[in-house]
């Protein structure tokens, strides 16, 4: 099923509002009461390629912190398997030492998805009690960090095949540095999540918007005549929707429709290095999103 990710539906208020207030100042040719609102298209030019200066680099900010997101999880995706084929490799084709092997996995698939919740703030109990035990379930969902939590496990995993003599300590290193890249990868999506581009700037932007959007109808009308509302709703709808835009990709791990889609990448993980071990995806495939942008 197909979810629509148009940003229209989020303007949509705003710009019938600043229309219908268009048409308004049509009719009755700029004036409030018995005050002719004296403007022209000059102020407006000048203001409107400085907004959309702006709005040009808070979108390019918002969506590098979308791709460097996308790309962390990434890096969650390459080594989560590289660290399930090393396992296989290392530790035998014994029935027996498979298992260790597909509690790594296990592992693997509750890490990633205790960093969806950790990232959305939601409960993680459900999907983490699909790959871990009772005790381990509530070690990692009653974390203050539960991805960190998470991660332990794995690296305890690394500890037992150590002291067990199933990984050679030659090895160790190999291991060592995947870990130490998904620990990378879990400090980058938490410097993300708590770092919003700074307040005062993106309110500052809004009422910018806000303000010329408004005044537009004064400064077009003498110039185009009954033409003012279509172009008012035109340039509303360009600017709204950049701004809107870069409001929504600013937060990549929300829940909004054009954030990134944690579940779908979760089970993309979980079902890849379940693969790997034999063993079918244990949560239900999410629905797929489409990318339209209107």
């Amino acid at each position: 099923m197909q979810q629509s990710r148009s940003i229209l539906p989020v303007i949509l208020p705003q710009l019938i509002t600043i229309t219908v207030l268009a048409i308004v100042v049509t009719v009755i040719h700029g004036s409030i009461l018995d005050w002719k609102v004296s403007l022209n298209f000059v102020p407006f030019s000048l203001i409107g390629l400085t907004l959309a200066i702006f709005l040009g680099f808070r979108n390019s900010t918002s969506y590098a912190r979308f791709w460097e997101a996308r790309t962390l999880w990434g890096v969650l995706l390459v080594e989560s398997r590289h660290l399930t084929a090393q396992a296989l490799a290392v530790v035998g084709d014994e029935a027996g030492d498979r298992a260790h092997a597909k509690l790594l996995a296990q592992r693997l698939c509750a890490f990633a998805y205790a960093l969806k919740h950790q990232l959305r703030e939601s409960d993680a109990r459900t999907e983490l009690s699909a790959f871990l035990p009772p005790g381990d379930v509530e070690r990692v969902a009653g974390a203050r960090f539960p991805a960190a939590m998470a991660l332990l496990l794995v690296q305890e995993w690394v500890g037992e095949q150590l002291r067990s003599g199933k990984v050679a300590v030659a090895v160790v290193p190999a291991l060592e540095q995947s870990l130490a890249r998904l620990g990378n990868a879990v400090g980058g999506c938490e410097r993300i999540s708590g770092t919003p581009i700074p307040f005062t700037y993106s309110v500052i932007l809004h009422r910018c918007v806000y303000i010329y959007c408004f005044l537009l109808p004064f400064g077009l009308l003498d110039t185009i005549g009954p033409m003012t509302p279509v172009i008012v709703c035109f340039l509303g709808y360009t600017f709204f929707a950049l701004e809107a835009l870069g409001a929504e990709l600013e937060h990549p791990f929300g829940l909004a429709a054009n954030d990134l889609a944690l579940g779908s990448l979760c089970y993309t993980i979980e079902s890849s290095v379940l693969e790997m071990v034999g063993e079918p995806p244990r949560t239900a495939k999410p629905e797929v999103r489409d990318c339209i942008l209107l």
